[in-house]
């Protein structure tokens, strides 16, 4: 009776590191990650030998690989086209990193990613097409490197999405109209690219959106005005590129909210609308705004 309960007592121990092994296939991946991405020469290393639940930056559930975040710590080299093969993966944190290459195309097999973190880094090439089947993303951010090409259309399949940060790329072509489907998204950065063509009116219909970047860029045409009244935009930055004739009419009246308001200093010389402050994140290298309390 007692060996029988002794029994017992050792597979209720043993039982939940049984089950929480990662799979061959998923451990192959951070591997080939690790070859990939000098891994030696990391600021925080893998001991290969260790259970991959003790690797830095691994974060397991369940047997399974649900977060990688690697932010700042000194990869150099390409992306493996393994990566894809993490179906369980919710977070990708590789920003601020020396990463060069393309973003593998297998990547759009992440189906339950939700963060998505390139920004930093000096990739290359376009995004790839089918980013959109990445449908539960709600962090979306590739500022900072190399990329061309266009936006992707179907980047508007991602209706959890609520960051979009692009700035510091080479991307050409025009917005994508299916960006006015992102009816969650709160944050749009565009900034310093090769965009043309018209800014799409339907982009009017991001009722949550609180900032929009679209500076440093070669869009022209009329700027749709009703972007001023959207309810709880709060930064809009669209200097230096090509509107014909932006003012700023109405747009105290419009927009409480709207704290930085920065035109085309020949399209408007009233610029700023209860602005004090503007600070870039030293995590993300994104804008947001300070504004003191004018109350009084």
């Amino acid at each position: 009776m007692k060996q029988a309960f002794f029994v017992l007592i050792v597979i209720m121990l043993t039982g939940p590191l049984v089950r929480a092994a990662v799979s061959s296939q998923e451990k192959k991946v951070l591997i080939d990650l690790y070859t990939s991405t000098k891994g030696t020469q990391w600021n925080v290393t893998w001991d290969l030998n260790s259970p991959v639940s003790e690797w830095y930056g691994v974060r397991v559930e369940n047997g399974n690989i649900v977060s990688l975040n690697l932010f700042n710590n000194n990869l150099q080299g390409v992306l493996p086209n393994s990566l894809g093969n993490l179906p369980f993966l919710e977070e990708l944190n590789l920003a601020f990193n020396t990463l060069q290459g393309q973003i593998p195309t297998t990547i759009t097999k992440l189906r339950k990613l939700k963060v998505l973190r390139l920004g930093k880094n000096k990739l290359e090439g376009e995004i790839p097409e089918d980013i959109g089947n990445l449908d539960r993303l709600a962090i979306m951010d590739m500022f900072d490197n190399g990329l061309s090409g266009n936006l992707p259309s179907s980047i508007g399949k991602m209706k959890d999405l609520k960051l979009l940060y692009l700035s510091y790329n080479a991307f050409s072509g025009k917005i994508p109209l299916e960006l006015g489907n992102l009816k969650s998204l709160e944050r749009l950065e565009l900034a310093d690219n090769e965009i043309e063509g018209e800014v799409p009116s339907g982009m009017t219909e991001l009722i949550n959106l609180k900032a929009m970047t679209l500076a440093e860029n070669n869009l022209s045409g009329n700027f749709p005005e009703r972007i001023f009244s959207m309810p709880k935009l709060q930064l809009l930055q669209m200097q230096n590129n090509n509107f014909e004739d932006v003012t700023a009419t109405g747009i105290r009246q419009g927009n409480t909210q709207l704290a930085l308001l920065d035109i085309d200093k020949k399209a408007d010389t009233d610029k700023r609308n209860n602005f004090k402050d503007l600070f870039i994140h030293k995590a993300t290298g994104t804008a947001d705004t300070k504004f003191e309390d004018d109350s009084n």
